[in-house]
């Protein structure tokens, strides 16, 4: 996947983008794109490809494609769903990303799904069961995850923070790691707690891509005094405190691929592209201040 910086493609600029490359020797499309895995996978598992699979493949002669799963439940302590798993592996093999990703949540119990990213207890059994998961869903994709770290809202049982637990993750599974900086300011600040500082002990040699979005910024109208809760929404740009863990980020990771997630108030193609474009700058300014950093370790 390129080092560069990609955008997460929604439906409504799929088509745009199929144009855009129609348009001319110098087209204005991203590098390189993700996409969330569920809307392009099949019914069933071996069942005829999903009509939108016909456009991803388009996609993906044009550029690389990386797949971005929010389904599998790998924090599930009743397992993966594996219908789940094959037909991610079925979009997989006829897609042939250039990576897949997921998260280190839960959203599936024995009576059904819930909507949302749940996060894993830090525990020695939440990571036990998170680990074997990984192993299992790795073994039947033949590829190693990037696994991302979630946004937290309240404190959860623990036995590790969660830069511990996640090196733990990556040596008993050999997964990588989706690095977003935006859920390290969510959490950080929703747990008093400082980003610059979780960021900083991250295992950044497992980091092969950061993820970069907006997020709410929730006010208690009964305390407009207190601190806010910071809501990892998707629906907004990029703020402040988190274009500058970026920075804190490559200059540790080097130039890896960066995306920038929006899911919500989605803007115009060219204002995205824009806000891709400064991510772009980010790491294109990486090397030096990477080798400077390297130097003083």
């Amino acid at each position: 996947m390129p080092r560069k910086a990609g955008i997460g493609l929604r439906t409504p600029h799929l088509h745009r983008l199929l144009d855009t490359a129609d348009m001319g020797p110098n087209p204005i499309i991203p590098p390189w794109v993700e996409v969330h895995a569920e809307n392009y996978m099949s019914a069933r598992p071996g069942a005829a490809p999903h009509p939108r699979a016909r456009h991803l493949e388009q996609i993906r002669a044009l550029m690389p494609v990386s797949l971005h799963g929010v389904g599998l439940s790998l924090g599930s302590a009743g397992g993966i769903d594996h219908d789940h798993l094959r037909r991610l592996a079925d979009l997989v093999d006829r897609i042939e990303p250039a990576a897949v990703s997921e998260h280190a949540s839960w959203c599936r119990t024995a009576d059904g799904w819930v909507d949302d990213l749940l996060p894993v207890p830090m525990t020695t059994a939440g990571l036990t069961v998170l680990a074997g998961n990984i192993g299992r869903a790795q073994d039947v994709l033949k590829r190693p995850l990037l696994i991302e770290n979630p946004s937290s809202y309240m404190p959860l049982a623990h036995d590790m923070d969660e830069p511990a637990f996640l090196a733990e993750l990556v040596r008993r599974t050999g997964c990588g790691l989706l690095l977003d900086v935006n859920n390290i300011q969510v959490s950080a600040v929703n747990l008093g707690a400082d980003a610059a500082a979780w960021l900083d002990a991250m295992p950044f040699a497992a980091v092969g891509e950061i993820h970069i979005a907006g997020h709410a910024v929730d006010a208690d109208p009964d305390d407009p005094y207190g601190p806010p809760l910071l809501i990892d929404d998707h629906g907004h740009p990029v703020s402040d405190p988190v274009w500058d863990l970026l920075d804190r980020a490559l200059a540790r990771t080097g130039p890896v691929p960066v995306l920038l997630e929006r899911d919500t108030n989605l803007p115009e193609f060219e204002v995205l592209m824009a806000e891709a474009a400064r991510a772009g700058r980010a790491i294109d300014a990486t090397c030096g201040t990477h080798q400077i950093i390297e130097a003083a370790s």
